[in-house]
């Protein structure tokens, strides 16, 4: 059957579904691609689910053995109105996912948006080496990485570092609106997976991979609320040190009005190895340009199981 307009051609994936039980939350989790290839697990985040990666997952399930998972509280990983969505929560569940999936080999982690932020909490835990081999992130820093800089750049005030700090803050604007009580009846008002996929392939410019979008993402916009309440509205202190011997591959997509490039170079100094490439592509990359994505994914994956990092 032809795609629909607005839609990219995919072959088909077969996944199949398992749960993975945490502290009382039932974690949905598909696994497909190739059975003897390196594991690699790919974290979504807000509003998606495990859909975003559906198209990337295909144009690696050659070479690979991909899983994918609904965080808690989205799709079809329910979560109570009293859970925990704290970053060393979500980190656990990460590592949780990991142990059911591969609990003699390490595995390869992907991320983007609220994913990539909970797997840089993951990857900074003591002996996360041992679990994790290497880190591809997109479109989320780490937020200590990132208060660090922010601070750094204000206490020694530059013409520049102060303009890169009232960027970064412009481009994280909406977030008051989010942790409002304003948030959950405007978003359930809009959430139409229709309208939200016209509104990402307008910001993207291009097509969407099909079926990239759960129909459960009015829920999902409101659910994943919560990980911005947790966290970003946690009681001010000091940035944490968070260090990491895990390969990093940043992909810094230049178009993401979300994320500017500034805010992401202070895991420079915390990652014995991070690299860097720059995509001129917008925040939904993994929708937009799987086959980019995926050709990332792979050669900084391939560098790592080679040894070339």
């Amino acid at each position: 059957m032809a795609p629909a307009t607005g839609e990219t051609p995919l072959r088909a994936l077969e996944l199949t579904r398992t749960t993975v039980h945490r502290d009382g939350i039932d974690l949905a989790v598909w696994e497909g691609g190739s059975p003897d290839g390196p594991t690699v697990v790919m974290v979504h985040g807000w509003p998606d689910t495990h859909r975003l990666w559906l198209g990337v997952a295909a144009l690696l399930a050659d070479d690979f053995r991909v899983v994918l998972y609904d965080t808690r509280g989205q799709g079809g990983s329910p979560a109570g109105e009293a859970s925990d969505f704290t970053l060393p929560t979500l980190a656990a569940d990460l590592f949780a996912v990991l142990d059911a999936v591969s609990p003699e080999q390490p595995v390869h982690v992907v991320g983007h948006d609220w994913g990539s932020v909970q797997a840089w909490e993951a990857v900074c835990e003591p002996g996360a080496e041992a679990r994790i081999a290497s880190f591809t992130s997109m479109s989320g820093p780490n937020l200590d990485h990132l208060s660090a800089w922010a601070r750094r750049s204000l206490a020694n005030p530059t013409p520049a570092g102060v303009g890169a700090v009232l960027a970064q803050a412009a481009s994280s604007s909406y977030i008051p609106f989010f942790v409002s009580p304003l948030a959950p009846p405007v978003l359930r008002a809009l959430g139409n997976r229709a309208r939200w996929r016209r509104l990402v392939a307008a910001g993207e410019g291009g097509d969407l991979v099909p079926d990239g979008h759960s129909p459960t993402i009015a829920d999902d916009m409101v659910s994943g609320l919560r990980y911005y309440r947790a966290n970003v509205l946690r009681a001010p202190g000091r940035p944490r040190e968070r260090r990491t011997t895990v390969p990093v591959l940043q992909l810094v997509l230049t178009r993401d009005p979300a994320i500017r490039e500034a805010s992401l170079h202070e895991s420079d100094r915390w990652c014995e190895h991070l690299e860097r490439r720059h995509l001129p592509y917008g925040h939904w990359a993994p929708l937009s340009e799987p086959a980019v994505v995926a050709a990332e994914t792979r050669g900084f994956v391939r560098r790592v199981t080679d040894g070339a990092v």
